[in-house]
């Protein structure tokens, strides 16, 4: 119970910018909002009783204090409020339309026991799922019409996020005619734009035996779709297992990717980087499998030429793209590259 009034605290200080100290009903510290918290109750009383707001709120029939910043009038109006908004912020998510009830699961913003409550109310069934993001080029209002039309068993559904955005969640059995969530996000796709002229890009994000875990799922697929436009990678459905790498060294601190950076590049390799046709050439081969006939068809490139560029990105960087040991390396370096 606590991790679920800890991400309502947070959130409430995220939209109104007030920090809030928490502590049980006989004044031992549980956690703050903005800044650590140390000392209990009575000592914050005692030492900055002058400095602090306290207030008393139920969050499911357990008592707690709660403390913000300052004093006077305008404090005690914010500490009224914020009571009000923490007692019944446990009873508001049961009464939503089942629309915005699930994209605030999706974001992450429902406690597990209101996820419990979505799913006893429309009865969502023991199966597997997944959640798609997808940004469609077009009025997202007919875009979400058409996705509806592919989530009609009751479960399934597609809602709008934002005013660029939507999201499908999709419930996979095992009769389904999907092989995959990458084979729907296709087909869905495909049907975008052969019924709507739309064009649209799709993140996939990875698939769950519990619902509970569908607004993991869904942030894996935005994580997806935003790498994908920051790596322009081709195509138009794009799978959060595509940048797992991605995402890990995402997650070091920039200095230390600058010096792993730094290690792989010898020479004159990163004034090679700065040449894109050099490494959109490379970018292809890798993705036709270090095939040179399949490369320079796609490329229109006579192949004398392919082999050119990649033994000059052999001569400067010391890299045989055609070993695939090497083309990982690469395929590092330029992911490195573009965090750096």
């Amino acid at each position: 119970m606590y991790s679920e009034l800890k991400k309502i605290i947070h959130n409430i200080s995220e939209n109104t910018g007030i920090h809030l100290s928490v502590y049980t009903a006989d004044g031992k510290p549980l956690f703050a909002e903005g800044y650590s918290v140390s000392k209990d109750f009575n000592g914050i009383e005692q030492d900055d009783a002058a400095d602090m707001t306290k207030f008393r709120a139920q969050y499911r029939d357990v008592q707690y204090i709660f403390s913000i910043p300052g004093t006077g009038s305008v404090q005690k109006n914010y500490a009224y409020l914020l009571a009000d908004m923490i007692e019944n912020s446990a009873s508001r998510a049961v009464n939503l339309p089942k629309g915005e009830f699930i994209r605030r699961i999706l974001l992450g913003e429902c406690a597990a026991s209101d996820i419990q409550k979505y799913r006893v109310k429309y009865s969502v069934p023991e199966l597997p799922c997944f959640a798609l993001a997808v940004s469609p080029e077009g009025k997202i209002s007919d875009a979400l019409t058409l996705l509806s039309q592919y989530t009609d068993n009751g479960a399934d559904c597609a809602v709008s996020i934002s005013g660029k955005l939507c999201a499908v969640v999709k419930f996979m059995g095992e009769d389904s005619e999907y092989q995959s969530a990458v084979d729907f996000a296709t087909f869905l796709g495909r049907s975008l734009y052969e019924e709507l002229g739309v064009r649209a890009h799709i993140g996939v994000g990875g698939t769950f035996r519990r619902f509970d875990d569908v607004g993991i799922s869904y942030q894996q697929a935005s994580t997806a779709l935003r790498m994908s436009s920051v790596f322009k990678s081709k195509g138009f459905v794009h799978s959060y297992r595509e940048f797992v790498l991605i995402k890990m060294l995402e997650e070091m601190p920039e200095s230390k990717l600058s010096e792993y950076l730094s290690i792989l590049l010898e020479g004159d390799a990163k004034e090679l980087l700065k040449d894109e046709d050099m490494i959109n050439t490379a970018e292809e081969f890798l993705d036709k499998s270090l095939n040179v006939s399949e490369t320079s068809r796609t490329l229109y490139m006579h192949r004398n030429t392919l082999m050119y560029r990649l033994d000059k990105i052999e001569r400067v960087m010391g890299l045989n793209l055609r070993k695939f040991s090497d083309a990982v390396t690469f395929r590092l370096i330029t992911i490195l590259n573009k965090l750096v």
